[in-house]
């Protein structure tokens, strides 16, 4: 599979600068980021498609996926990530829903710089598990693999985002291109794994180690993301975070995999769990499944308690 040229226009080299670190800096907090979108579109009407999920929004319901972007502005949120958690190559392939792979991304980031407005915050460009993120075995060749996570950073890049960020990632081979190609190519990312029992990636290793090889390519951040709280607490028992690093737990109630996620931690019950682990100093923090604005308005909450200048 090819390799996707990174030509970077004017506008691209300048939007370099809008830096995950230099932000935390200057504001002397970490950034909040938004919450689920999902959960959220799927209250507010939005069927999933069994292979798009809830990104097919982005093409039958922008309006919808706009609001909600701006619901999570006003409700205080730093970071904007789009509604591209399958908008990458192999599920658009799957779907085969008629659309171009660079027309899908562009739309897709398109409604979060629209929701934006110009306004000085950060567009995170998601990027998911090339297959379902909860899946131990793999089917797509490595070629396949390759390509996917190639092109969608590419693409996500060239639409317009900050950032790269990789969410729930818990396969090795994955998380090896996804370090290689943006670090090859100065593309700001950060990683955000997810592990369950054991301390280790569905891919069999411990997590450690991933952060480890990760910390390597020099990336924004290594976060964490739909994990819950007790794992988390479990990790950093035993092992010491990176300098910049960052969390956004799952709400969520039931099974990580179910389809249909209610939520089991209201909002100021996870601020309260989030406190304790300001004293470690994240870069950012956010909420994952079954969240919504009403938890980003809660952290915006105690941090404008805990970092008053």
């Amino acid at each position: 599979m090819r390799k996707p040229p990174i030509t970077l226009t004017l506008y691209e080299v300048k939007i370099t600068n809008r830096s995950l670190k230099k932000r935390t800096l200057s504001l002397k907090r970490p950034l909040i980021l938004d919450g689920s979108m999902g959960t959220k579109l799927q209250q507010r009407g939005v069927v999933p498609d069994h292979f798009l999920w809830s990104s097919i929004a982005n093409l039958t319901d922008p309006a919808t996926v706009t609001r909600l972007h701006q619901d999570y502005i006003s409700a205080g949120a730093d970071i904007i990530t789009t509604n591209t958690f399958r908008t990458n190559p192999h599920a658009l392939r799957l779907s085969n829903y008629g659309i171009s792979e660079k027309d899908f991304v562009f739309r897709s980031v398109g409604l979060a710089l629209n929701a934006i407005n110009e306004k000085d915050l950060l567009v995170a460009g998601s990027n998911a598990p090339a297959e379902d993120c909860y899946q131990f075995e793999r089917r797509i060749s490595a070629g396949e693999l390759d390509y996917n996570h190639k092109t969608h950073i590419e693409l996500l890049w060239e639409a317009g985002c900050d950032i790269i960020w990789n969410e729930t990632q818990s396969h090795w081979d994955e998380i090896k291109i996804i370090c290689e190609f943006c670090s090859s190519n100065s593309l700001p990312f950060v990683i955000n794994l997810y592990f369950e029992e054991g301390l280790k990636l569905l891919s069999g290793e411990p997590v450690s180690e991933a952060v480890k090889f990760i910390e390597n390519y020099s990336p924004a951040a290594v976060g964490f993301n739909c994990v819950k709280p007790a794992a988390f607490i479990e990790y950093i028992e035993q092992y010491t975070l990176t300098e910049h690093w960052g969390s956004y737990f799952n709400c969520g109630s039931g099974a990580v995999t179910d389809k249909t996620i209610g939520c089991a931690i209201d909002p100021d019950s996870y601020a309260k769990l989030l406190e304790p682990l300001l004293i470690l100093n994240p870069s950012y923090e956010g909420s994952c499944c079954g969240s919504g604005p009403e938890h980003t308005k809660a952290i915006k909450g105690l941090f404008n308690e805990l970092y008053r200048n």
